[in-house]
């Protein structure tokens, strides 16, 4: 097998085992919760394995990804931009109309935070997407029957503000270092620190499945878009 067919295996492999049902569903909201605003420019942050790029290209969006990987492995994107979000220049990152930033914070340590929005308010594009997991109090019910199959699933969340989160690594990226609903970290904290930065909200949603919350957020700093 070449070096190409190998790495192809390896791509496909990683997708399906990231991409289940329940993300998907996660994905396709960050490209939905666009459909409503003024903006057509997208800088993506943390693309991963692009399904999300591709339907933004695919939707017609000017797709520019931003990740601390050499190249983005999204299809669709018209530009990548290698900086680490925790230290990026606001001036390499001007000139889009929206910034989408899902899946990305919870690696950043919660004391970090303030700087790196403030960051992301200093670029100037009008709109900010963020999505982070929930783990709030909620319940989720779902039956499906027919006449040759039947199927049922159930989610709950319970007393996560009474314990702090767990990290299993400091340093390393993938580990996540605080969630929405554990002591300390709770949606109305996160959202403060949001609105110190700079930002305003304008919409919160949050993915079925007990998965995530998501800000649509207005730069309060950023020109009125036209």
């Amino acid at each position: 097998m070449t070096d190409s067919s190998s790495h192809d295996s390896q791509f496909r492999t990683a997708w399906h085992g990231y991409y289940s049902e329940k993300r998907i569903t996660h994905q396709w909201l960050q490209v939905a919760l666009l459909q409503e605003l003024p903006v057509r420019s997208v800088l993506e942050i943390g693309p991963y394995l692009g399904l999300v790029t591709a339907m933004l290209a695919s939707a017609g969006y000017n797709v520019t990804t931003l990740d601390i990987e050499a190249q983005s492995q999204g299809i669709g994107s018209k530009h990548h931009i290698q900086a680490d979000i925790r230290d990026v220049d606001p001036e390499a990152i001007q000139g889009f109309d929206v910034i989408l930033c899902c899946e990305t914070l919870e690696h950043i340590h919660w004391q970090k935070l303030d700087l790196v929005l403030r960051r992301l308010a200093a670029a100037g594009a009008p709109w900010l997407i963020i999505s982070v997991p929930y783990e709030g109090l909620q319940f989720a019910f779902e039956l499906y029957v027919n006449r040759q199959r039947w199927r049922r699933r159930s989610h709950f969340r319970k007393f996560r503000f009474l314990k702090r989160f767990f990290i299993r690594s400091e340093t390393e990226w993938e580990a996540h270092k605080w969630e929405i609903g554990y002591r300390g970290h709770s949606l109305k904290a996160f959202v403060g620190k949001l609105e110190h930065a700079g930002f305003q909200i304008a919409q919160r949603e949050f993915t079925s499945g007990c998965r995530s919350v998501f800000l649509v957020c207005r730069n309060r700093g950023a020109p009125s878009p036209s």
